[in-house]
């Protein structure tokens, strides 16, 4: 074979080869996010607020509440996308009393947070947030909170539950 061909030779294997890495990349590229399902992860959460309720001698039982679910799901995105937020407080100055009200619920409510500096958030490391925290143990633990409502989003760094009690009228 002659150097030209050789030449040639290489330039068509270096071009289909680009061409193939090209394809791939933009495959990969153009490939949507996988959105993670937190359903297992929000439910174990009521179940965990239960049994911290049974231990305190409560005779309901916690029922899941789609409105208070809805306040917690926006607090859960406004913490998630304002990094200042560590806490109750929403971006626009909103409590939770405002977001459950806005999402319908009729009542008293309260609030736990917990933000965690990673992809993942585990119901261990949520309960272990809250469960030391005074006044979070005083929510979780009152009996008065019949309803509940859990979300959870995570980033690559960053994971946020947030949990919304509810003292239906």
């Amino acid at each position: 074979m002659s150097p030209t061909m050789r030449t040639r030779d290489a330039v068509r294997r270096t071009a289909c080869t680009l061409s193939a890495v090209a394809i791939v990349g933009g495959a990969l590229i153009a490939s949507p996010t996988a959105n993670a399902d937190n359903r297992r992860l929000n439910e174990s959460v009521a179940v965990n607020v239960y049994t911290i309720q049974k231990q305190h001698g409560c005779g309901t039982e916690i029922q899941i509440n789609p409105q208070l679910r809805l306040a917690a799901q926006w607090h859960t995105n406004d913490v998630l996308n304002n990094r200042a937020l560590d806490g109750d407080i929403g971006s626009d100055g909103s409590t939770v009393q405002d977001r459950a009200n806005a999402a319908g619920f009729k009542g008293v409510v309260a609030e736990t947070v917990a933000i965690n500096p990673a992809l993942a958030i585990s119901g261990v490391e949520i309960m272990n947030q809250w469960y030391y925290r005074p006044d979070y143990m005083a929510i979780m633990s009152n009996c008065a909170n019949t309803q509940i409502g859990v979300w959870s989003e995570n980033r690559l760094d960053r994971s946020v539950v947030v949990a919304v009690y509810g003292q239906p009228r």
